[in-house]
């Protein structure tokens, strides 16, 4: 009688060894995807791609989202963190709550395993609920589900939408050339469902004429639902979100200036500037008074265009030692005011020794000196159409080089624009702040004020972007510029209600309206300063609606004199 029950009992503890979670701790989590999963850098499907997982192999999970329904895997082979990917794309094995919370983000940097991981019998999934522990008993892991052979080739640059017409909310954008596996088809309506590993449920749906299927669309199963209710998703982060690049902390955004960044999210978008597509926008706004920063897009790198003529300024400054002489204050005012390029190149050819292309180093140098690096000028202004630029390696920054197809020689985010204004600024009006503290002993009060000064006359003899969104007495120092595809504005505007940076940049492949973008900017204007100034709100904008380019001069003008005055205080 005893022997048969000690043979029970260790017949009873061999049951519970090989039991998930019992006996030895809780046990490994792992998860499989269904089908295909994208790995992300964080808890969102708008965060960096670093990945794909397939189904077939599982990978450890080593932390799940306390918020979100989201977990983070890791390399089989070396442990290592992988990415985030949304639960649903996934079968889970094992006591999800027994794995550790984690708020880890990922440095955006794509990985892939060490090396193939081995297919081990898959045990059957468990419930979270810890009581379901040991529930079921392993079974092998099924072949990977093989891909559909039909396949959907787009066409243009198309919405994906949750569900088989454009009422539904859309959930991506394909661009040109991409292919999806085709999972479904609509009965009722001219709509097929693709395989969409960042939808919620993995699918999406798309127009039939907006692509060119390769195979047989009648193979894939019919589908008759008219019903396609979109579930409760992760909260999408905030468009507008707190900068702080040249600042030791970041200043606390009041929900006020928040609402307001919203606003002026909002606008672009109702004027079609979506991030989602190749027509999109970014912002960078700061009250200079308490030093709330707020941006939008900073991570995309724009053409430079004409703005970054405030980078060429601040590059200048940093080199004199004395005011200006008369050559120099007029390539400056040329430069600033009258946006020659001519003068542009005169200045950049002065920083390098009288080669305009080692002065764009020079730039690009002080930049990245400052803090500012995804922000450069490598070659001169183009002022003769049919002249062929000498070849130049242009840096790769940490920026977005791609989405709005950037000036390969001379690029810009609209924060570290922003930010170099803010020094400017602060410099001129404090004797202080970033720019002086990034680059110690190589400005004065004097000469801040000397930048401000010219970018206060660049008018071109009309109100001109955002100049046109404020009275006519107040005071802007900005610099505009523009390219066939993309426009902006970046300046410092000077009022009652407090004094602000704003810097815009907007972008339409091949060709960006005049009578789109200058309006938006200028409406966005206003709406800064009617918020800064509520009891003097300007009722409409002063914007022409077309660009109308007037004679520009500067020589003779008190702009060379203060240019060159050491005395300057304005």
């Amino acid at each position: 009688m005893k022997r048969a029950s000690f043979c029970f009992l260790v017949l009873l503890v061999l049951v519970l060894w090989a039991l998930p979670g019992v006996v030895s701790g809780q046990g490994e989590v792992t998860a499989e995807a269904i089908g295909q999963a994208n790995l992300r850098a964080n808890t969102d499907v708008n965060s960096t791609l670093l990945g794909q997982i397939s189904a077939g192999t599982r990978y450890p999970v080593i932390g799940r989202s306390e918020y979100y329904p989201w977990v983070l895997l890791a390399d089989p082979t070396s442990g290592q963190p992988l990415g985030w990917v949304f639960n649903d794309l996934m079968t889970i094995y094992g006591v999800l709550n027994a794995v550790p919370l984690s708020a880890l983000v990922l440095d955006g940097v794509p990985v892939a395993p060490t090396a193939p991981p081995v297919l081990q019998p898959s045990p059957t999934p468990v419930s979270s609920d810890p009581q379901a522990v040991g529930a079921a008993l392993p079974t092998p892991t099924l072949p990977p589900t093989p891909l559909p052979s039909v396949v959907a080739l787009i066409k243009g640059e198309i919405n994906i939408r949750f569900g088989p017409g454009a009422d539904y909310p859309r959930i991506g954008v394909a661009q040109e050339g991409e292919q999806y596996p085709i999972t479904g088809r609509h009965t009722q309506f001219p709509w097929i469902q693709i395989r969409y590993p960042s939808a919620p449920n993995g699918v999406g749906w798309i127009a039939v004429e907006l692509v060119d299927v390769q195979g047989d669309l009648n193979s894939v199963p019919p589908i008759s639902q008219t019903r396609f209710d979109l579930p409760t998703l992760t909260p999408t982060p905030q468009a507008v979100v707190a900068s702080s690049l040249m600042s030791a902390t970041s200043v606390p955004i009041s929900p006020a200036f928040q609402a307001l960044g919203d606003e002026l999210w909002t606008m672009m978008l109702t004027a079609g500037f979506e991030p989602e597509t190749s027509r999109l926008a970014a912002l960078f706004l700061m009250n200079l008074k308490t030093g709330e920063a707020i941006t939008s897009d900073s991570q995309i790198a724009f053409s430079g265009m004409s703005l970054n003529k405030i980078a060429i300024l601040s590059a200048l400054y940093s080199t004199l030692t004395a005011p200006p002489d008369l050559e120099t204050a007029i390539d400056i005012a040329n430069m600033m005011v009258c946006s020659e390029n001519s003068a542009s190149n005169a200045l950049l050819a002065r920083l390098g020794g009288g080669d305009p292309y080692q002065g764009g180093q020079a730039v690009t140098a002080f930049m990245s000196r400052i803090g500012l690096g995804n922000t450069f000028i490598v070659a001169p202004f183009l002022t003769d159409p049919n002249a062929t630029p000498m070849p130049v390696v242009a840096p790769t920054t940490q920026a977005d080089q791609v989405r709005a197809a950037p000036d390969y020689s001379n690029q810009m985010t609209v924060d570290e624009l922003g930010w170099l204004l803010a020094g400017v600024y602060q410099c001129a009006f404090n004797n202080g702040g970033p720019l002086m503290s990034a680059a110690p002993n190589e400005f004065d009060q004097r000469e801040c004020r000397q930048m401000l000064d010219v970018m206060s006359s660049n008018n071109m003899g009309q109100p001109l972007l955002m100049s046109a969104g404020v009275p006519a007495s107040i005071r802007v120092a900005h610099k505009h510029g523009w390219t066939a595809d993309t426009h902006g504005n970046a300046g410092i505007v000077f009022t009652p209600g407090g004094d602000y940076v704003l810097v815009m940049a907007l972008h339409n492949p091949t060709w960006l309206d005049f009578n789109e973008s200058f309006p938006l900017i200028s409406e966005m204007s206003r709406t800064v300063y009617n918020t800064f100034n509520p009891d003097q709100p300007l009722a409409e904008d002063r914007a022409p609606n077309i660009v109308e380019v007037k004679d520009c001069l500067v020589s003779g003008t008190p702009i060379i004199d203060e240019l060159t005055s050491l005395n300057f205080s304005s």
